[in-house]
């Protein structure tokens, strides 16, 4: 399977089209590999293109007045991002950084408008994917006021393994910037972690390695 083909398949926007159309999208999109650390789009590049995450993990964040980081959210795969750039041109506000190698394609916004007008269908699916995030975006909020931090850092913990398909890996996020993302302390995280490891559901070590023992225990913790 080629990354083009990978990465029309796991939209939900062209979900709705036969084999022969996603064969005509897939050979407009342009691929592109990153390394962890490596910056993917910064404030002040041109917005152009709709970018899907084919694998890997990104994260978004923006600069204070200061120079510190402020994460904003992450990119994972199946997501894309720059939708606003199908419709008008503009600039972006953030940074994106690959934290993982990362694999990811961009449709530019000619072609994409090209098939919107050639494939209604993806319009539709389009405006429905707006509604899908909003729905994410309250439920994230919800979660991040009811459902526990043991939960929450055991989703990100599965969710993480499930995208690189591993079941050992290097937390991609420093601890701080975790805690950030599920709304807790550095402290919490590294406690939670010493206790999911006293469980026997994963194990800790060196440069922040992360070896998930039970995956069907996390995913049911709540």
């Amino acid at each position: 399977m080629t990354l083009a083909h990978e990465c029309v398949s796991l939209v939900p926007l062209f979900a709705q089209l036969t084999h022969a159309d996603k064969d005509t999208i897939e050979s407009i999109v342009h691929q592109h590999h990153y390394q962890p650390g490596e910056t993917i789009f910064a404030a002040g590049d041109s917005l152009d293109a709709l970018m899907i995450i084919a694998s890997g993990q990104v994260k978004v964040y923006q600069l204070a007045e200061n120079g510190r980081e402020q994460l904003l959210y992450l990119l994972k795969t199946g997501d894309f991002e720059g939708e606003s750039a199908l419709f008008s041109q503009t600039n972006r506000q953030s940074f994106g950084e690959a934290l993982l190698p990362t694999a990811i394609c961009q449709i530019e916004r000619s072609d994409f408008q090209k098939l919107m007008q050639k494939y209604p269908s993806i319009s539709i699916n389009l405006l429905n994917e707006f509604g899908n995030r909003l729905s994410k975006l309250e439920k994230r909020t919800t979660q991040a006021t009811t459902s526990s931090i043991e939960s929450r850092l055991a989703d990100y913990l599965v969710e993480t393994a499930a995208g690189l398909k591993v079941t050992s890996f290097k937390l991609p996020l420093k601890k701080k910037d975790l805690a950030t993302y599920l709304g807790t302390t550095p402290e919490t995280i590294s406690r939670k972690l010493k206790e999911f490891e006293d469980q026997g559901l994963i194990i800790q070590g060196g440069g922040k390695k992360i070896t998930i023992e039970d995956s069907d225990a996390l995913a049911l913790i709540n």
